[in-house]
């Protein structure tokens, strides 16, 4: 593997007075590796009563010896060997050393030591960061399928105990007895990335300390944002501006919301959630090195994660978007409380502001979708009346687009709350038995789903205006209220509205359909004595025949062009109708036709009262247009999001 070029510190000649340079070099303000925000780490040692400088001088010794033999410019063995994977044992030994080389430097600048063992004690330091920050990249780079951000995250749990028994004695840690110390329960890959996260942090600590942090930030975050920035390229979230967007047609749009959707859940959860406790973990030294790490690495990415939704609420609206609205809305709603601990630092507090803006604008643009729907409602001119009196595509689409509006009751709940009472829009309020406006359901969600209907039923009622025939237009409300009710009994409707919102319903359809089968068939009863009398001259009982056939054929020759499309509606006015209209016939008819016997005029009696019935089970059945057909016709545009 290729070993990434990472800075060096360069070994300048020191000035003419070394324990001022030395003094210099120690102090946090004026060092120029050190950042200086980290300075608290860099602090000096306590001093002890038993320090010697014989005693130091050993340290340095022992340090040398340690850190030349894995000089990066050394030998072919330490140029190529891995430190870490090699010996754990002898890592350990070497950070030891390192510190122990620490406190000797201390104690020579504090006892004003000569500038040659100053000068060598901080060669030794450089060439031991060189060795340690080439040992953390190889770390990071080595082991990218241990320390991914979804191992770490479906893990985070068992990794902390794991890190934490680890940390409980240090001692332990030069071999796996930390990891056996837990026990069996954890897997290989979980014991591999205890372990690549435990030298991360070991080294980090180290370099820190000793005022190298900058170099060791600078590798972790160049590696890990490359890490990050390509998982959300992987689940499909791009940067997009606010003019793309706006160029896309509904159906791209809806493709690149479905990809968001399905990569924002893992994007939260597991690429930013693993890759902040990693950070927390590796950094645990310092929290002012964690929030600048975690900013620098997840920040841009984040923000534009929690952007798009806010760029598809100011997008061009369409009636359907609501759904994509509202799919957008709930996944950032049901990861907010990660969202919230994830980025929980004030410098990536902008992350939040962001996922609050589009939540806000989505909010927005769901109300303002509403009223336009209402609005559109309104606003129908067709003024052609549905053949047959049939269900009217209008009916079909907006109860098709409130069931679904239903399906979200939930996010609804929450969006158009406080939102201004549709009580303010111009309907009359004793139009419509249910709801009106005093009987209403009391959820907010509820109020505004019958409050639509309830304006679709207001434009049905103007436009049964449209038929030429009373009857027919009465059949049309009947036929379109029984749809509605229907549909909100199918759907998570009914629970919204309640029982009582639609027995008022069936009982407003029952009024109709009682109100067509009067004024269709009220010349047919007409026709016929309201008590047949024996006495009755042939002459008036032809007469009443031929009324009776005249109006039975207009009735019959109109009723068969006429549609209900509902089976079992159907039946129910049909058998409603045979119910009072044969036996009155089959009275007459039993009564009078002796007197016609024989007489050429027999042809008159078309009907007997047997196939009375039969005629009138060919009416409603007309060739209107029929529900499916309307369904299909009415909402082929919007049939990806309405059932």
């Amino acid at each position: 593997m290729a070993i990434m070029e990472i800075p060096r510190r360069e070994t300048a000649a020191l000035p003419a007075t070394p324990r001022r340079a030395m003094a210099r070099i120690f102090s946090p303000s004026n060092s120029t590796s050190p950042i200086s925000s980290f300075s608290s780490h860099f602090t000096s040692p306590k001093s002890s009563n038993t320090t010697s400088e014989p005693m130091m001088d050993e340290n340095i010794e022992k340090a040398e010896a340690m850190i030349t033999k894995w000089d990066v410019k050394g030998s072919t063995f330490a140029k190529f060997t891995s430190l870490f994977q090699e010996n754990r044992k002898e890592a350990k030994d070497f950070v030891n050393c390192v510190k122990d080389l620490r406190r000797a430097m201390h104690f020579l600048v504090s006892e004003r030591a000569s500038a040659g063992k100053l000068v060598r004690a901080q060669n030794l330091m450089q060439m031991s960061m060189q060795r340690l920050e080439k040992e953390f990249y190889q770390i990071l780079s080595a082991n990218r399928e241990y320390l991914d951000p979804e191992s770490v995250s479906s893990r985070s749990s068992t990794i902390s105990r794991s890190l934490s028994a680890t940390s409980d004695d240090e001692d332990d840690y030069s071999s796996d007895h930390e990891i056996q110390r837990v026990g069996d329960k954890i897997s290989e890959v979980e014991r591999l990335s205890v372990l690549a996260m435990s030298d991360l942090r070991l080294i980090a600590d180290c370099m820190i300390s000793t005022g190298y942090g900058k170099e060791c930030l600078t590798i972790y975050k160049i590696i890990r944002r490359s890490i990050v920035d390509e998982g959300l390229y992987r689940l499909g979230i791009e940067r997009y501006s606010s003019s793309q967007i706006n160029k896309m047609n509904p159906s791209a749009l809806e493709h690149q919301t479905k990809s968001w959707l399905n990569g924002i859940k893992i994007a939260v959860k597991t690429l930013l959630h693993g890759e902040r406790f990693l950070c927390d973990h590796v950094f645990s030294s310092s929290e002012a090195i964690r929030e600048s790490c975690f900013a620098d690495i997840a920040k841009e990415g984040a923000t534009n994660l929690f952007r798009f939704p806010e760029l598809v609420a100011k997008s061009k609206r369409w009636p359907e978007k609501v759904f994509l609205l509202m799919d957008l809305y709930e996944a950032i709603s049901d990861l907010w409380p990660e969202t919230e601990s994830i980025f929980s630092f004030e410098s990536i507090s902008s992350v939040k502001s962001q996922a609050c803006s589009s939540l806000h604008k989505l909010s927005d643009s769901v109300r303002t979708l509403l009223t336009d729907f209402e609005s559109s409602i309104q606003k129908n001119s067709s003024k052609v009346p549905v053949p047959g009196g049939a269900i009217h595509p209008l009916t079909i689409s907006v109860l098709n687009y409130v069931s679904s509006l239903a399906n979200y009751s939930g996010v609804l709940s929450d969006i158009i709350a406080g939102s201004a009472s549709p009580t303010q829009l111009p309907l009359p309020e004793s139009y419509f038995e249910s709801p009106t406006v005093n009987e209403m359901p009391t959820s907010a969600v509820s109020v505004r789903l019958a409050w639509i209907i309830l304006v679709l039923l207001c434009k049905l009622d103007s436009k049964a205006n449209f038929y030429n025939d009373t009857a027919l237009s009465y059949l049309f409300l009947a036929n379109n209220l029984q749809f509605v009710g229907k549909k909100v009994c199918a759907t998570s409707l009914k629970c919204l509205l309640g029982d009582d919102w639609t027995v008022k319903l069936d009982r407003k359809v029952k009024l109709y359909a009682a109100n067509y089968e009067l004024m269709a068939w009220n010349k047919v009863f007409s026709c016929l004595p309201e008590k047949s009398q024996e006495d009755m001259s042939p002459d008036t009982v032809k007469t009443y025949f031929r009324q009776f056939k005249a109006a039975f054929d207009e009735a019959y020759r109109k009723q068969k062009s006429w549609v209900v499309p509902d089976g079992k509606f159907r039946d129910d006015i049909k058998l409603s109708i045979k119910s009072k209209l044969v036996p009155v016939y089959r009275e007459f008819y039993n009564t009078h036709i002796e007197v016609l016997k024989g007489d050429r005029t027999l042809k008159l009696v078309r009907f007997s009262p047997d196939n009375l019935g039969n005629y009138l089970s060919d009416i409603l059945q007309g060739t209107a247009v029929l529900e499916s057909s309307s369904s299909s016709l009415s909402t082929s545009r919007a049939s990806r999001w309405l059932p």
